[in-house]
This record gives C-alpha cells, structure tokens and sequence, in this order.
C-alpha cells in the first residue's frame, strides 16, 4: 500500500518537472537560426531537444536495421544468431514432444503411432540414439522385423548405441531360434558392458544349452564377481556345470578328469544327487568302495533318491538279498520314516521273498501316499504271499491310475525327464531340474524310481506282464465307464 503510494507521488513529481522544463524552455526565446535550403527555421529550445531526441532514435533504430541485416545474413550462412536459437528451441520442443508421444505409445501398445512419432521426433531433434530405439522397440511391437533389425544395426554403428543395438539383434535371434548367432551377439554384448545382469544370464543359457561348459563356467565366474549372482547360487551352477562336464568327459573315455569334475561337483553341492551317484560309481570302478559308501550315505543323509539306492547296491553286486538287506539297514535307519525309505526296505525284503516284512516296511504307504511305485511294490506283495490273481491285479490297476510319485521334473516349463539332465529338453532351461512329486499324467513309469528297481531282480519279468495285463483291464474298465456314461445321457434325453 505504502509503496503504491509512493510511485504515484513520484510519478506526479517527474509530469510537475518535465512541465516545469518544457515553460522555462519556452520562456527562453529562440535559440538558433537554421536555414536549410534557402529556408529559415527558428528552433526553440524546446524544438531543439525535441530534434535531438528524434535523431538519437533514429541512430538507434538504424543500427538496430543493421544488426538485423547482419544477423540475417550470419543466419543464412550457418552461423548460430539469435533467430537460429530460436528456431532450434522452436524445433528441440516439438522434437521432445513428438518423442514423449512416440513413448506413450509405445507404453500403450501402439507400435506404428510410436514409430511415426519416433521418426517425427528425429527430424527435429538429430537424436538416433532416442529416436531410433523408440523405432525399433515399436518396430518389434508390430511384428516388423526387417525395420526393427535395420535400426538395430543402424544403433550398433554408433558408439554411444553399439550395445543396445547388439542385445537388440541379440534379443531377434533368440525369438527365431537361432540360437548360435544369438550367443556370438551375447558374447559382443558382454564384452561391451561386462557386468551387464540380462546379458550374462542369456549367454550363461546359450553356452549350457549348446554344452560349452567351459565357457559356460568363465560366464558364471564373471556374474558372481560382478556381483549379480550370490554365492551360494553360484557354487551350485558351478557344480552342475562341472558335473555336465564330468558326464562329457566319461563319455569321452576321459575317467580321470570325470572323476575329478564329478568330485568337485559333488564337494561344491552335497545335495546335488547326480554328482553324488556319478562320483561314487566312479570310485567303485576305481576299487575304492569305502570312498564310495561314504559318497552315498553322506548324500542319502541329506535326500534320499532311488539314484543311491541303486548305487548302493552297485557297491557289493555278488551279495545274496539277505546280505543286501543287512547292509542296507544302517541306510535306511537314516530316515526310518522317509517314504523313500519304507519303499527301499519293501523292495529289498520282496527279493528276499521275506513278504510279511515287506508289508510291515511299507506300512500304509500305498493308503497314505499312493503312487505308481508304491501300489507296485503291494502287488508284488500279495503276489508273493499267494494272493488271489484278482487282488494283485486290482493293485496294478490302481498303480497305473495313480500318480508318478517323484520325478525330475523342470521348474521353469514341467516338462518330466526319466533322468536328470543340466538343461531342461523341453524348454532349455539351466539348472531348473528339480526332484519332486507329480501328478498322474499320460507320460510312461520314467526315471530311476522304477517298479521295483534292479536290486529287486528277478520279479521284474513278473511285474512287466502284470503291468500289461492291468493297463488292458485299465482299458477295459474305461470302455465300461464311456458306455455307462453314454446310457446315462441317454436316459437324461428321454426324460
């Protein structure tokens, strides 16, 4: 308020001055004598400040046409002026806008809105490095592959844009199965950005996928001293990878370096069952049994499989089936309970034709927890003590229509394995092979959990006819219930 009130007093101040100014000046008189073409102009003084103020701005406006010229003509030439700025800050907003566009579209789904908006934005802005990925993600989007791999590579000729263009093409040649060229792109990839988490996880899956374990390995170690893999995930793909190796390497006839890997793998990953069966087959063939018992009672301490079961048993292969059921006691006392415990000791007591005891280590498995396996093992049972033909034959009915129990099973896709492999047949997948329990599905009995594995011996040829003569009963039985069905719907119709 007070300020206001003071500019106007200071307003009315400066009119009073000037209007002071102007009458004294008039009183004056006349100043000079112009004459100017023959004609005479008498100024005053009030007209000679007036001309004086008119000339200045005249000099002033003059050279504000010159400069204006100049700048014109610096503009026209190139050079940066006032009006190029302009114009650049003019064309960098709409350049900017156009790009915000292209990547609202691009989040919205709209591939060929973004690359229209991507290629109006280049124009403005001279930015490939932004434009150009917008292009090429919408290119992808759409399904345009020609586009999207010209600007990959166009992105991969500039420094600046070399790795986004390789994992780009990369990224194309994973989509289309080419998986070789993918991992030489990967490999590019890395060596530009080392520490890159994606990259290092694509290629680990590439080398896996086409068995370079070596490489493979060097890949793992690069990940972890990145620090993008903990260290205990690190020392189990490491084991699976050089278990993958010990596997080649026996293939190979390599025996010593097999051990070795096998040995290291199993050191690495106590839990990893193949590595513990494939380093205790290993010093079996070597002759040392004790290193071999030792191998499987430290890995069936921390999961007991079939696989060292089997193993096991390989140790002393002359033993009669009383001997083998001594020596397995001290085994299975380790997990007394564990289903794959009770089925063992049914298994080894059925090829000592010692029956009841067969029936007492299964217990009630085949209620409780029924599987192929188990109902299996209790039709051996009842077979062996002199059951009716029927009631072996109800069980192996059952068995078939039961689930698989455990399997190696991938984590990633599925898909079951009858073995364990490093990387998933179906998907591709590394290390996501995992032992576990799975529902009932068309597949046939797979994997090392057989019906009555090789230490039971002389009943397989018994339960591979009964296992046909229950799938033709399992058919039957199915025919009856499609025919039941169909009276059914029939009757439902009439009413």
């Amino acid at each position: 308020m007070l300020w206001s009130l003071l500019k106007v007093l200071i307003f009315i101040a400066l009119i009073a001055g000037l209007t002071y100014g102007a009458g004294h000046l008039m009183e004056m008189g006349d100043l000079a004598l112009l004459t100017v073409m023959g004609r005479e102009f008498v100024l005053t003084p009030l007209l000679a400040i007036l001309g004086a103020l008119v000339l200045l701005i005249a000099v002033w406006l003059l050279f504000k046409l010159v400069g204006l010229l100049v700048a014109t003509l610096r503009f026209l030439n190139g050079d940066e002026t006032a009006i190029s700025r302009y114009f650049n800050r003019r064309a960098e907003r709409k350049g900017y806008e156009a790009l915000a566009e292209g990547m609202m579209a691009l989040a919205a789904g709209e591939g060929r809105l973004a690359i229209r908006k991507a290629e109006r934005a280049e124009k403005y802005l001279g930015r490939p490095e932004l434009t150009k990925l917008v292009v090429a993600q919408g290119a992808e989007m759409v399904g345009d592959t020609a586009l999207a791999t010209a600007t990959f590579k166009a992105l991969v000729t500039d420094d600046r844009t070399r790795f986004v263009g390789v994992r780009g093409l990369m990224k194309q040649k994973l989509a289309a199965g080419d998986t070789d060229t993918a991992m030489k792109l990967a490999e590019k990839a890395l060596a530009i950005r080392p520490r890159n988490e994606e990259v290092q996880t694509t290629l680990l899956q590439l080398q896996a996928r086409h068995e370079d374990w070596a490489g493979a390995r060097a890949t793992l170690a690069a990940a972890l001293k990145s620090g993008n893999l903990p260290r205990d995930v690190h020392k189990r793909r490491d084991a699976v990878l050089a278990l993958a190796h010990a596997r080649d390497a026996m293939a190979e006839g390599k025996i010593a370096e097999a051990k070795r890997d096998a040995e290291t793998a199993q050191r690495m990953a106590p839990g990893l069952v193949p590595a513990a069966v494939m380093a205790a087959r290993l010093a079996i063939a070597d002759g040392k049994v004790k290193q071999a018992e030792k191998i499987v009672k430290a890995a069936w301490a921390t999961d007991p499989h079939p696989d060292l079961a089997a193993a096991f048993a390989e140790i002393a292969p002359g033993e009669t089936p009383a001997e083998r059921v001594k020596r397995f006691k001290p085994l299975i006392a380790k997990h007394p309970g564990h289903p794959e415990a009770k089925m063992l000791e049914a298994e080894l007591q059925i090829a000592a034709e010692d029956f009841p005891a067969a029936r007492r280590a299964l217990g009630d498995l085949a209620e409780t927890q029924p599987t192929a396996r188990s109902l299996t093992i209790m039709a051996a049972i009842e077979r062996g003590a002199g059951a009716e033909d029927r009631l072996v034959r109800a069980w192996l009915a059952k068995a078939v229509m039961a689930p698989r129990g455990m399997q190696w099973v991938c984590d990633g896709c599925g898909h079951i394995h009858a073995e364990w492999r490093p990387v998933c047949a179906h998907c591709g997948s590394f290390d996501r092979l995992s032992w576990q329990e799975v529902a009932q599905s068309d597949a046939a009995l797979m994997g090392p959990a057989q019906m009555l594995p090789l230490i039971v011996g002389a009943l397989e040829d018994g339960r591979a006819q009964d296992a046909e003569e229950a799938q033709t009963i399992n058919a039957e039985s199915v025919e009856e219930a499609a025919q039941d069905a169909t009276v059914v719907r029939d009757d439902s119709a009439r009413i």
